[in-house]
């Protein structure tokens, strides 16, 4: 199949399983580490009751731009909160490929912990806490039965019914998640912490964290948004995605402001860890964090694997401009 290709989030479900983008991800880090992968900070476009965030990078040979609308109340109107596209060029200026950007989003941030866990999590870790029951958390929680024996699942959300359906359709991962009374009654029985909410106030201390959690901080993907409280952040070994980023949208960048930490405090970004260059976890009871706001090279990861399996398997739709 020649020319442009447009390709759906159903075209996409049908090329790519899970472990194809934790593969996609993990050599994007790697490659941003090594040099070989231009990165230029997000952009916002705010707008009435919503805002347009626009991330891009060169990895290997493609160049993909992605753009996200965010509008809350869209569901009132009959369409989704969050929509968007990439444009995925060859870096030789062509227009290879239209591609849904939902799927490529939600399994390239799940990619992502995914690979964090690797390094920072405890290779006995079994019981794990999700917050924040939306669409992220079913792709978090894969997440962490890619590369771990996960038993025990805690399903926290302000919405009760919200952390009911979740446990409900996890059972197809073989899990039974359980809906805590509080927080705290979940997190200080867990090995592993996953934050994926839209919180503008950090809800998780020092106090709701035992020694040796890793917690994986995926929700704070703008300067508004804060999950983990500064003082947490500082008594942890940080690992970014990219130091600069965090440091003005992630987690990061509310440690900094309260002053609990400096960027030279991060521990390492993931992709040192990845290539080899610093090491990972260090000690059974360190407290690990992965700040994590998602980039543009994880998009054109994923999106140039999808757009190979695509050719190959003559799948999408040829479009011209």
């Amino acid at each position: 199949m020649s020319g442009i290709i447009a390709l759906s989030r159903a075209d996409l479900a049908g090329l790519m399983q899970f472990g194809d983008y934790v593969e996609a991800v993990a050599d994007a880090f790697r490659l941003h580490t090594e040099g070989r992968a231009v990165l230029p900070p997000a952009m916002e476009i705010r707008a009435e009751g919503g805002a347009f965030h626009v991330k891009a990078a060169r990895l290997g040979d493609y160049v993909a731009v992605k753009t996200n609308s965010n509008f809350p109340d869209n569901p009132r109107r009959g369409l989704p909160t969050i929509q968007g596209a990439i444009l995925l060029f060859e870096a030789g200026g062509a227009l290879l490929a239209v591609v849904d950007s939902i799927e490529i989003t939600i399994k390239r941030t799940g990619a992502a912990t995914a690979v964090a866990a690797r390094y920072l999590a405890r290779p006995d870790s079994r019981v794990a806490t999700i917050c924040g029951c939306g669409a992220q958390a079913r792709v978090q929680l894969e997440a962490l039965c890619h590369g771990l024996d996960i038993r025990r699942v805690f399903a926290v959300d302000g919405n009760p019914s919200a952390a009911d359906k979740f446990a409900a359709e996890m059972t197809a991962l073989g899990l039974d998640p359980e809906v805590p009374a509080t927080l705290r009654d979940a997190t200080l029985q867990s090995d592993i912490i996953v934050t994926c909410t839209t919180a503008h106030v950090p809800y998780l201390g020092v106090a709701d964290v035992r020694p040796g959690t890793f917690i994986a901080a995926i929700g704070a993907d703008n300067p508004e948004k804060s999950e983990i409280e500064p003082a947490l952040m500082a008594q942890a070994r940080v690992v970014t995605d990219v130091r600069e980023q965090c440091a003005v949208m992630g987690d990061l960048h509310h440690a900094l402001r309260a002053r609990t930490m400096t960027q030279a405090d991060v521990h390492a970004e993931l992709g040192e860890l990845v290539a080899g260059r610093r090491p990972g976890r260090a000690a059974a009871d360190d407290i690990m964090i992965f700040d994590g706001c998602g980039l543009g090279i994880q998009d054109a990861a994923a999106a140039g694997r999808a757009y190979e399996r695509a050719r190959e398997r003559g799948v999408g739709v040829r479009i011209g401009l």
